[in-house]
């Protein structure tokens, strides 16, 4: 089989589903947009055959536009895929309700569910739950409520393109609980137990990411304590999320501000895997 990689990408209208695929392209996807989905099967045993280099790597779009029957039937027909030895990738794309608002004013352009008789906000939600039997078996979801284009392109080339077949794509991030928590995650770390360096004047403006944060926190055993028990628990769990088939797992440490406590403990957690996973280092809040 040519074919090394095959992607459903889907997600919701303007979250960034169309900059995805323009992404994925520019790495050298064979993409396809808003295929009906009665088509997918097909056009999967399709470019499986195919001896041609142009289908090694392929990513296809599918949104709500598909009629609901045919949106039903998806988790049906990845299942077959799989089952025929495709190895399907399911990348969904998302934003808040307020974000995607935004978006549609900004811009003028009208949502593909909305009538004169179902508003945007309603659209948005008919389109959520249209899309539901997708979002619940994706294996990657990006929330870009907070994430500008360029940024949104960066994580996808690093999260998406960059990781070899077969491999588990590690994704690490800080937040600050005040901001919410993040929805595209597999596991939360709370380190708000930790010594705030927000208390100290001259380490209020800095982040997790300046020695002087790191040495306050270095000499706090509870720090070093708290960030070996997290290290201990993935070092005893990341092989099995591989062994299980998993391309991708996120894992998200909060403080309070999202600046000095849980960018630090990110940091040396990403450092500690560095060497043996595919790791992606983000900082939602600075």
């Amino acid at each position: 089989m040519n074919l090394q990689r095959f992607i459903v990408v889907s997600g919701l209208s303007g979250a960034g589903k169309t900059v995805a695929l323009h992404a994925l392209e520019d790495a050298g996807f064979y993409c396809v947009d808003n295929l009906p989905t009665s088509f997918l099967a097909e056009f999967a045993q399709f470019v499986s055959r195919s001896t041609l280099p142009l289908y090694s790597k392929v990513a296809v779009g599918i949104d709500a536009r598909n009629p609901d029957s045919d949106l039903q039937q998806l988790p049906q027909i990845l299942e077959l895929l799989r089952a025929n030895g495709v190895a399907v990738e399911v990348l969904f794309i998302e934003a808040s309700e307020q974000a995607l608002i935004n978006r549609f004013n900004l811009t003028r352009r009208r949502h593909p569910l909305s009538t004169s008789s179902l508003p945007l906000r309603q659209a948005i939600a008919r389109e959520r739950a249209l899309l539901e039997p997708l979002i619940a078996r994706a294996e990657l979801r990006i929330d870009t409520t907070h994430t500008h284009i360029h940024e949104f392109r960066a994580l996808l080339n690093e999260r998406v393109t960059r990781r070899a077949p077969g491999a588990l794509a590690v994704q690490i991030s800080s937040f600050g609980y005040k901001k919410g928590v993040p929805p595209d995650v597999d596991f939360i770390f709370d380190v708000r137990c930790l010594p705030n360096p927000h208390w100290d004047p001259a380490l209020r403006e800095m982040s997790g990411r300046d020695a002087p944060v790191r040495e306050f926190l270095d000499a706090n055993a509870l720090a070093r304590e708290l960030t070996d028990d997290i290290i201990g628990f993935l070092e005893r769990w990341l092989p099995r999320f591989q062994q299980e088939d998993r391309s991708y797992l996120t894992i998200a440490l909060g403080c309070t501000g999202g600046r000095h406590r849980s960018v630090y403990a990110a940091e040396r957690i990403a450092s500690h895997f560095r060497e043996r996973w595919h790791i992606v280092l983000t900082h939602r809040d600075l």
